[in-house]
């Protein structure tokens, strides 16, 4: 069995006790897992911009199809009035977003974005870019997570508003666990309101597959530097190269999910913890599930939601749909 020395400068920041139990709880179960939420990190945020940009990964590309190509059916579907309140959960850098704003910034008399995210470097990346782009935008961005950006704008009063869930992040959790998130998103909007979703929808198999497996290899890196991160800000000694990334698609499911690999037996070490780990068993990273059409419109009458209008890239592979909350 392989083992790491511990280190004698083990000491966990008060800032990321929240960071070291969700770790903790994650890997102390049967099958490991540890929560995708975190690899965002300055070099996560890096590594995820150019998986968005490798020629496997068809996500990006066919959304910003959408907004890019559809901005002028988009924009009176998402408009409330002559004042625009549109908030985003997960913003990223807004690249995509941006034809929809700047549609919107010509068209109406005042937008306000209000960009939900848990990366601050790319809230502040995202700032800087629309602040030169579209001057005439008013920007209220939130550092955080989701539903706590939610709270604070509903405490702020009862604008009505429309909700930007995009870049298929729906498929970043379980099916049972997206119709909680819809209901709970539900609970902090008024009736009328609205939530713009997007959604990956089943295709060819080996598509979906290529995209979550790239061949310059930007999806390993990505998995691994969560280990590199908690290393850094956790004071683990994970050793990256006794781990190695695997993916797998199941088509009968719609469920893609992203594991790391041990290569070999051998103990990874906390300063309150050791997590051992055998050869070959995995942590589970990230699930990216496909919808078909039919499951996406269950879910909005489910969930507090009726469908409004559904936006197609030009091959049928991704959708954007409206809903209003009843």
């Amino acid at each position: 069995m392989y083992m790491l020395s511990k280190r004698d400068d083990s000491s966990t920041s008060p800032v990321n006790r929240n960071f070291y139990d969700d770790v903790m709880c994650g890997l102390r179960q049967t099958e490991k897992s540890l929560p995708s939420k975190y690899f965002y990190d300055a070099q996560g945020d890096v590594l995820f911009q150019q998986i968005m940009h490798c020629p496997e990964y068809y996500l990006t590309r066919c959304e910003e199809e959408i907004l890019r190509e559809q901005r002028e059916d988009l924009a009176p579907c998402v408009s409330l009035g002559d004042d625009v309140t549109l908030v985003e959960l997960g913003a990223g850098d807004g690249s995509k977003t941006f034809h929809l704003l700047q549609c919107l910034v010509s068209n109406y008399k005042h937008v306000t974005y209000h960009p939900i995210d848990i990366s601050s470097h790319i809230l502040k990346h995202l700032e800087a870019d629309l602040g030169n782009k579209l001057p005439e935008l008013s920007i209220d961005s939130y550092h955080g997570d989701y539903f706590e950006g939610l709270a604070a704008l509903q405490q702020q009063g009862h604008t009505p508003k429309v909700v930007l869930f995009l870049g298929a992040n729906i498929g970043n959790m379980p099916k049972a666990e997206a119709m909680q998130f819809c209901i709970r998103m539900r609970s902090f909007l008024n009736k009328g309101d609205k939530v713009l979703i997007g959604f990956d929808l089943v295709k060819n198999p080996r598509i979906i597959q290529a995209a979550y497996d790239d061949e310059a290899g930007l999806t390993r890196r990505f998995n691994i530097n969560l280990l590199t991160r908690m290393n850094r800000e956790l004071d683990a000694d994970f050793n990256e190269e006794l781990f190695e990334h695997y993916c797998h698609y199941d088509p009968t499911s719609g469920t893609c999910s992203s594991y790391l690999v041990s290569l070999l037996e051998h103990t990874v070490l906390f300063p309150e913890d050791e997590i051992h780990f055998d050869k070959g068993e995995l942590i589970h990273m990230e699930v990216s599930q496909k919808y078909l059409p039919s499951e996406i419109d269950h879910m909005a009458s489910e969930t507090g939601f009726a469908p409004v209008k559904t936006f197609t890239d030009k091959r049928g592979w991704f959708v954007d749909v409206l809903w209003e909350a009843k």
